[in-house]
């Protein structure tokens, strides 16, 4: 890495400047009141213009912190500045302050709005930090701290039931994949000496590539699919793949700014990002990556079948980020295949990081979108009492169109076509990856039905509601904010190409995977004008999917029947040992023993008498009879 001695004052402001906006907002918010929100909008595009400056930067590992370092064991809070952190930054700072920007107008007569700005600065500083982080336990830091703040932002409207509910589903849900996110990173802490550093001398890149770590790999296939494996449960959470899927279509009880930042493009995706920036751990082991890009392939499809029952319009966003998620996942674990073991510079030019920057754009989009019409339409979010949007919010329809079209997969012209492209040209070359092509193909095909259902039934039409006919354009705090990311849309190809030397010509040199894209594309946007042109009501019901295929259902039994059942051991081993055996035998026992020595002192002459002879006979029998017989 040159520039080793890179002053780290930009990563530095970069990292706390969030942390100290959020700080003061959270504990000082009754003096500043208003000046909360000024505080975080600016500290956001601060943030933005540093991003900036830092994409001509040098490739450099700055130390921020020196937190321990004992001999080889060293931990410090550390910044590595490349192509794929530099990209993920402008990713982060450029969405959050946009959302930053939108919720000035979508949370304006919130009552609870300093705070949620507070929280979206601490989200802010969490993602910063993960995106710099140099090492896994800086990185482990800041994945539990955006645990943290999203736990905060989801929970918003606390005093609603479901939005409680839902904050901690996916808290408690992300808890399980950071268990075992925990438990590789020590795995390879202790087969690597204690050094988890991304870059250096004796740091996980170089360790797989030529050291211990490579020997051990070869040695040890076992141990290192688990940590890889473990790992992934880290990216499996955060980025809601099958079986930890639950939460994220139940964290749109949050504010609509919060599920385009946390929910679209940043939180979701950190999974991913991790993902790419481990990659070295996943090509070390086959059958890892094969395991990571079928769960990724399953999760794509199984998303995707169920947006296409959903009516609220963010819980249709909501699964699709869920099946683009499983596409991003999927390439990790497919490249990873291809690679075969060998060592890969994973962040340049990977098609995982390549669909996740075209992707944030036009997700972000489309639930901010998605956002203003909630808000045109009293808060309304039910598809079906919408309709006829286009006349009265054509900003909105304008922009909504670029995004659908670009997650869709337009050919050639949307920027979703050539990240998508990338991955099922990946899929389609890669031995064994014929199978996850065509899930990938089928899964292109529902993306492009759901979100035609979406689009005609909210655009098109006759008004089916009062507030869907008297709505109006949002205002320009919350329109500005679409446009922009319009335009991001239309441009993140050349972005991507500077960011991670993704060409968009991956796709040409095989013709089959174009044509099966056209292919899916046509069926599924003719399919879903067909069938949702003029329709007051859904003409389909499929309740497997309408209903999750009842995950959620199988979840509850099984937690209910494992906790009553725990329950019920702990309570009768509780009963039995502790209070019975160990609490209350010995206080039993002591009281029988006392009441049966208070009837030998009750004070009568006679029982005093009879005592006295009875000891004398006993003395008299052990001295005639016992002690004769010991001396024998």
């Amino acid at each position: 890495m040159p520039a080793q001695d890179a002053a780290p004052t930009l990563p530095s402001l970069l990292l706390l400047l969030p942390f100290f906006t959020a700080l003061t907002i959270l504990l000082g918010h009754k003096l500043l009141k208003n000046v909360s929100v000024f505080l975080s909008v600016a500290s956001a595009t601060i943030c933005f213009v540093i991003s900036v400056l830092l994409l001509h930067s040098q490739d450099s590992n700055p130390v921020l912190l020196p937190f321990i370092s004992v001999g080889n064991f060293k931990i410090a809070i550390d910044a590595l500045i490349d192509q794929q952190s530099r990209g993920m930054m402008l990713i982060v700072t450029s969405i959050g302050l946009l959302v930053h920007v939108f919720s000035l107008g979508y949370m304006k007569e919130d009552a609870g709005k300093v705070r949620f700005f507070g929280a979206l600065s601490l989200f802010m500083f969490s993602m910063t930090g993960i995106v710099l982080a140099g090492n896994l336990v800086m990185m482990f830091i800041f994945w539990e701290l955006v645990g943290l703040s999203s736990y905060l932002l989801i929970g918003h409207w606390f005093e609603k039931a479901s939005a409680a509910d839902a904050s901690k589903k996916a808290f408690l849900t992300n808890r399980i994949g950071d268990f075992g996110f925990m438990i590789g990173i020590l795995m390879l802490f202790a087969a690597n000496h204690g050094n988890v550093d991304f870059v250096g001398a004796d740091g996980l890149r170089e360790s797989f590539a030529s050291g211990t770590l490579h020997h051990l790999a070869a040695s040890q296939p076992a141990f290192m699919m688990a940590a890889a494996l473990c790992l992934f449960m880290g990216a499996v959470g955060k980025s809601a793949q099958v079986p930890l899927h639950v939460w994220l279509p139940d964290a749109m009880e949050g504010p609509t700014p919060v599920s385009a930042l946390i929910h679209a493009a940043t939180m979701v995706a950190a999974g991913v990002f991790m993902l790419v920036r481990c990659a070295f751990v996943i090509e070390a082991s086959p059958d890892a990556a094969q395991v990571i890009a079928w769960i990724g392939g399953i999760t794509a499809i199984f998303a995707a079948l169920m947006a296409t029952q959903q009516n609220d319009i963010k819980r249709v966003l909501a699964y699709s980020t869920l099946s683009q998620l499983g596409y991003m996942v999927m390439a990790v674990g497919l490249l990873a295949m291809q690679v075969g073991g060998h060592h890969h510079e994973a962040g340049p030019g990977h098609p995982a990081m390549f669909h996740l920057y075209t992707h944030a754009f036009f997700k972000a989009m489309l639930f901010l979108g998605s956002g203003a019409i909630i808000y045109a339409c009293h808060h309304e979010q039910d598809m079906w009492k919408m309709g006829g949007l286009m006349k009265h919010m054509p900003v909105t329809f304008v922009t909504f169109a670029i995004g659908t079209a670009s997650l869709m997969g337009i050919p050639y012209i949307t920027s979703g076509f050539w990240s998508k492209e990338a991955i099922l040209g990946v899929a389609f070359e890669v031995e064994g990856g014929r199978p996850l092509f065509w899930i990938g193909v089928v899964t292109a095909m529902l993306t492009a039905f759901y979100m035609t259902r979406l689009f005609v039934v909210a655009f098109f039409g006759k008004p089916r509601t009062d507030s869907a006919h008297h709505a109006v354009e949002a205002p320009i705090i919350m329109v500005l904010p679409l446009i922009i990311l319009a335009l991001l849309t239309l441009g993140s190809v050349p972005l991507a190409g500077v960011f991670e030397a993704m060409k968009p010509t991956h796709a040409e040199d095989h013709p089959t995977v174009v044509i099966a894209s056209i292919v899916a594309l046509a069926i599924g946007l003719f399919g879903g004008l067909f069938l949702y042109k003029g329709k007051d009501k859904d003409p389909l019901n499929i309740k497997l999917f309408a209903n999750k295929f009842y995950v959620d259902e199988v979840y509850a039994v099984i937690v209910k029947v494992f906790q009553d059942a725990v329950a019920w051991i702990v309570a009768g081993l509780e009963r039995l040992i502790v209070d019975g055996i160990m609490a209350r035998l010995p206080a039993y026992l002591a009281a029988r023993v006392g009441s049966a020595a208070r009837i030998l002192q009750g004070g009568h002459l006679q029982g005093y008498t009879f005592l006295l002879g009875l000891g004398v006979l006993l003395v008299v029998y052990v001295v005639v009879f016992v002690l004769p017989s010991v001396g024998h």
